[in-house]
């Protein structure tokens, strides 16, 4: 089988591209892991979000603001090919503080991005009873928060199973249950995987999250990237209780409330603890105090995918041209970017992206 792109992950990531290059007329072949495989794509919190993104590096802000502006089109180009209502919300999402002085020391923060934005950056700051009224169910102990205009949220097990679904539609095939091995180019790529299955591709695309670490060196790459556990909790399905998302808790299409996240330093463990939840469920009561009251259905942990400045890598190699490493932490926020615009990247076409910042070459 010679495709002309094989895409080695079959994540968000992975099939946000793979849609975009079929997009463009192109044959591909994605390479998906078992179900053993660490999954970010379905343990993630479904934020599409820009607020907080490229302190210090703009160019990280710019790249979030271009594709959280460009998913209405793309969830409605999904939704109208594959019938999944994508849940996408884009009406604003905050920041919540417990503290005047947290409040306002982001808020200096925000000012210097915004600044080195040219001004688009819009958001506006909120005191406790100005949140009130947008958020009637916010607890007593949060002082404020900034509300960003460009978040939202999204489904993003919808959103996998439409990329899934379309990208096949689109006579792209998706192979599961598959470990790549090996991958060696002569003419062409020639990628192995454990069960004797081998693709031929023109060019290769690791997208593999976590599975890059040990299959970047091999097709010439840093691949600089670490685990991170987040975990999360779910309610019970509720009436309408938050109007807008937060990083601490969102309101889900279908009405039960995701609570999270954890931050931990932990390798490759993805389970759940007892601390760690207790510690997410107590920080939402804060902010939301029904949610004492709420049942609990479940709770998961999850690996995030991030290098050491939390920026993406997008990077052909050197050794190996024609082999391309497209890894972040943000594949909901960027699924957009990746589906849309990194295509023309790939090809180096007229209108692709400058992604340099990116490179791997920062480290």
């Amino acid at each position: 089988m010679t495709s002309d792109y094989a895409i080695i992950g079959g994540g968000i990531v992975g099939l946000s591209t793979a849609w975009g290059l079929l997009k463009r007329g192109l044959r591909v072949t994605v390479l998906d892991g078992d179900d053993g495989s660490f999954r970010a794509s379905r343990g993630n919190f479904g934020l599409v979000w820009v607020q907080g993104k490229g302190m210090g590096a703009p160019g990280y802000a710019r790249w979030s603001q271009r594709s959280a502006a460009a998913w209405s089109d793309f969830a409605a180009e999904l939704s109208d090919a594959t019938g999944f209502d994508l849940g996408l919300e884009q009406r604003g999402g905050y920041d919540f503080h417990f503290s005047e002085q947290s409040l306002e020391d982001m808020v200096a923060k925000y000012e210097r991005l915004k600044a080195e934005l040219g001004g688009d950056y819009p958001y506006e700051v909120l005191g406790h009873n100005a949140l009130r009224r947008e958020e009637p169910a916010i607890g007593p102990k949060v002082a404020g928060a900034i509300l960003h205009h460009q978040d939202g949220h999204a489904n993003p097990l919808k959103l996998l199973r439409a990329l899934s679904d379309d990208v096949r539609r689109l006579g792209g095939v998706i192979l599961n249950g598959k470990q790549v091995t090996d991958v060696t180019k002569t003419d062409l790529f020639n990628i192995t995987c454990a069960d004797g299955t081998e693709i031929r591709a023109r060019k290769t695309v690791l997208s593999a999250g976590l599975g890059a670490m040990s299959l970047g060196p091999k097709l010439g790459f840093k691949a600089p990237i670490r685990p991170q556990r987040g975990q999360v909790l779910i309610t019970e399905k509720m009436p309408k209780l938050i109007n807008r998302p937060s990083l601490i808790a969102r309101q889900v299409d279908e009405g039960g409330i995701q609570i999270g996240a954890t931050n931990e330093e932990v390798g490759l463990d993805d389970g759940v603890t007892q601390p760690g939840l207790s510690g997410l469920a107590a920080e939402a009561i804060e902010a939301f105090p029904a949610l004492a009251k709420a049942q609990l259905v479940r709770s998961w942990g999850a690996l995030r995918i991030l290098s050491p400045d939390g920026l993406p890598i997008y990077q052909q190699s050197t050794e190996m041209p024609g082999a391309y490493l497209v890894t972040c932490h943000s594949g909901i926020t960027l699924a957009a970017a990746h589906a849309l615009f990194l295509p023309h990247w790939l090809e180096a076409a007229d209108e692709a992206p400058d992604l340099e910042m990116f490179s791997e070459a920062r480290f």
